[in-house]
């Protein structure tokens, strides 16, 4: 035995030791996961036994993160105990999560993010498609973009709330990195570059310093750019890793947007109200007449209150009459004293405050 060996073979062993343990508490972990669905399925409710919790899995998230003293950094844990939730979670109740598609798109990501590769997922062709398969419960629950830090809100997801009654129950933020993406047999000059506008207009110092005078063509989405890139060898595409996957892509260049810090907020859409985390945020709806002062009337209360609002965004009320709807973002929870204070001020001066939910802050 060589001296690499004699020093390996100790290491070696006691991977294999870890490993074992590591198999006997999984098991363990996932046989109290049954047990706690089997207590939830024997109480006695009209409602149906609510399996996923959202502030509970931001607990132990978090709690985990605290706990953790490395080599593995906190956003490796935080994946690797996504992944031990969303098989536990399976064997209580096996998940339906619908995601504005096609597949290869982030928000596919997104919802692999939050939920586990153990969550049956399921594109569709339509934000509003996803509201309505969540609020008529054909899904657990569904994933759906609504801010991007570069280009802005989403104005058809905030629409969608001004009719649905589906509630926010999580939200995901995901860093959005941008690849180049060609046929795996591509060895023509390229003659076309496709993708969602977005992206290109996200990479355009990159294309105009690599591909200058290349006809750049918007499409859909950027899984239509890598479908495209998959049918034609003269052709690249703009789009996610995931989706190079997904259509047997070659990864040319990676990370080629020009602002590095760009990431893509989506929300998850459920049907119940989720308790408290110690680390939320809280979305409303605000309906108001458009007069002097208005939003003025609207934002005191959370000043009275010591609340930070994290966004605000307006929109023409479907009335037709004049009237606006806010949406509004604050830090907290609507079980919180202060939150409670500010809607009972808020409803003294709006037509409408609607909850959209109550949900944890983004981990990893």
């Amino acid at each position: 035995m060589s001296t690499d060996d004699s020093k390996l073979q100790p290491l070696r062993d006691r991977i294999d030791e870890i490993d074992r343990s590591l198999l006997g508490l999984l098991n363990e972990r996932a046989q109290c996961a049954l047990d706690v669905g089997e207590i939830k399925k024997g109480r006695s409710s009209e409602d149906p036994p609510v399996f996923y919790r959202p502030e509970r899995e931001a607990q132990i998230l978090l709690s985990l993160m605290a706990q953790n003293k490395g080599p593995l950094p906190d956003q490796d844990v935080t994946r690797l105990f996504r992944e031990v939730i969303s098989c536990c979670l399976n064997l209580e109740q096996p998940l339906t999560v619908a995601y504005f598609g096609p597949e290869g798109t982030y928000t596919e990501a997104a919802a692999i993010k939050q939920f586990g590769h153990f969550a049956t997922t399921r594109p569709l062709a339509s934000i509003d498609e996803v509201f309505r398969e969540v609020e008529g419960r054909s899904v657990h629950y569904g994933v759906v973009p609504v801010e991007n830090s570069t280009e802005g809100m989403v104005n058809q997801t905030l629409d969608c709330f001004l009719t649905s009654r589906v509630k926010i129950c999580a939200e995901v933020e995901l860093p959005i990195h941008h690849a180049f993406l060609r046929h795996r047999e591509s060895s023509r000059e390229v003659t076309k570059i496709f993708s969602h506008a977005q992206s290109l207009a996200q990479c355009r110092g990159w294309l105009d310093r690599h591909y200058p005078g290349v006809p750049r063509v918007a499409v859909a989405s950027n899984a239509e750019a890598a479908r495209l890139a998959k049918d034609q060898v003269d052709v690249a595409a703009i789009a996610g890793e995931v989706a190079a996957d997904h259509y047997d892509l070659r990864v040319l260049s990676t990370r080629i947007e020009d602002q590095p810090d760009n990431k893509t907020r989506f929300l998850v859409l459920g049907n119940q109200e989720v308790g408290s985390s110690g680390a939320d945020k809280t979305s409303i709806l605000v309906s108001v007449r458009n007069e002097p002062g208005a939003l003025l009337r609207v934002l005191t209360p959370f000043d009275h209150q010591g609340i930070s609002l994290t966004r605000i965004e307006t929109r023409p009320a479907r009335s037709g009459d004049w009237s606006y709807v806010f949406f509004i973002d604050f830090d907290g929870h609507l079980n919180d004293a202060n939150a409670k204070r500010v809607m009972d001020a808020i409803q003294e001066v709006a037509f409408e405050v609607r909850p959209l939910g109550s949900y944890p802050k983004s981990i990893g």
